[in-house]
């Protein structure tokens, strides 16, 4: 039977979750994050500021140029997360099989669904139509027989957008796609591509395989099976998580230890954050690197205690970092994560009489009320702080 997969994707969701609860917003440039000052990054961007180049993960400073009467709001994310929740109950509706992947995007397997609800793209216009009823927000979806051609043709017509790939279509429709819109290639690996040539997914669909493992490893083997369309992977149903990670590629290379360092710390904090939103903590931390040959190695280690504090991931990641070969070959990508999961409240018996450990889990309960209501800009340490300082 073929599969019927739907990706939905809620457009600007933090933008328009604020326009939606302040209507004084809409049709004015929303830019969610990075507080009141110039440091940090920008969450989401509304559609009326992406026009004048706004976009998420750019630093608050260079959104506040390229948009001087853009209106600047903290990150909500309990908001978020009850908007959320009422989006993914009505995905549950049509089908168990919804694979989350953030707040707002979804994969949903609707494969034996059809029988209740018809077509697959009936379904997926009951679903847009059910989330505007519900929350007054425009979602974005793909129709297709994998996950990877949904997720492609979920952002062609955005926002608002509704697109179906049929099988019979699909190399029809990748052929003259440009390689960027391929999952996974970003700005380096968009420049590696056209170096060899390569600007449209059907060159890469045909491209010889040895010079491509050549060039780029099991990666390049990879994308080139999902240029031809190829996906195999199941929608796999939300469970409880195994690991949280966090991880980003980066252009130029990373080259510094303190900028290594910098990123190590942000991304266990995050990494810590979600593992307390979520009341869990773990005993393995991970490293990934990724180098700029696109060979890919990983670093784990068991601590005594299982944490969710974001300065112990971090002196763990470190010494991780300290056993590869990132600082004489330089990284592409860094990510951090954290697996053999436990709930919080579970006692360990090495922490029951660590007072120090018990102080400093409370005082990060005082941190994450002051995330969840203002964004995790409104409070950094000091040693983030004294680094921006420096790079401005």
């Amino acid at each position: 039977m073929e599969r019927k997969i739907i990706h939905i994707d809620m457009d600007a969701f933090y933008a328009s979750v604020e326009q939606h609860d302040n209507p004084a917003l809409k049709g004015r440039p929303v830019i969610v994050g990075g507080g009141a000052d110039r440091r940090g990054v920008v969450s989401a961007a509304s559609y009326e500021a992406r026009r004048y180049g706004v976009h998420s993960a750019m630093p608050t400073s260079q959104a506040r140029r390229l948009c001087p009467l853009g209106i600047f709001l903290p990150v909500r994310m309990h908001r978020y997360r009850e908007v959320s929740e009422q989006i993914f109950e009505i995905f549950r509706h049509y089908t168990p099989l919804v694979e989350p992947l953030s707040l707002d995007e979804s994969f949903l397997d609707v494969t034996a669904s059809e029988k209740l609800f018809g077509p697959a793209l009936e379904m997926a216009k009951k679903v847009k139509g059910s989330i505007l009823a519900a929350t007054g927000l425009t979602a974005s979806a793909g129709i297709a027989p994998n996950k990877f051609l949904a997720k492609i043709a979920s952002d062609l017509k955005k926002p608002d957008g509704l697109v179906e790939i049929k099988p019979e279509r699909v190399t029809e429709f990748l052929n003259d796609l440009p390689i960027s819109k391929l999952w996974g290639v970003g700005r380096a690996t968009e420049e590696v591509f056209r170096q060899m040539g390569i600007l449209r997914v059907g060159q890469l669909a045909h491209y010889p395989e040895e010079p491509l493992a050549r060039k780029l490893g099991k990666f390049g083997i990879e994308m080139a099976a999902l240029a031809r369309g190829e996906d195999d992977r199941p929608v796999v149903a939300a469970s409880e998580p195994k690991s949280i990670s966090q991880e980003e590629t980066f252009t130029p290379d990373l080259a510094d230890l303190g900028a290594m360092q910098k990123i190590l710390l942000e991304q266990s904090e995050h990494v810590g954050w979600e593992l307390r939103s979520q009341n869990l903590k773990g005993f393995t931390v991970h490293l990934k690197v990724r180098y700029p040959d696109f060979s890919l190695v990983t670093r784990s280690a068991t601590l005594p205690v299982a944490t969710s504090q974001g300065t112990e991931i971090y002196g763990t990641a470190l010494k991780l970092l300290h056993k590869t070969d990132a600082l004489l070959r330089k990284a592409r990508l860094l990510g951090v994560g954290v697996s053999n999961l436990r709930p919080r409240e579970e006692p360990d018996q090495l922490s029951l009489f660590d007072g120090d450990r018990i102080k400093r889990d409370r005082s990060l309960e005082a941190v994450d009320r002051i995330w969840d209501k203002f964004g995790r800009e409104a409070i950094k340490r000091a040693s983030l702080l004294e680094t921006e300082k420096k790079d401005r």
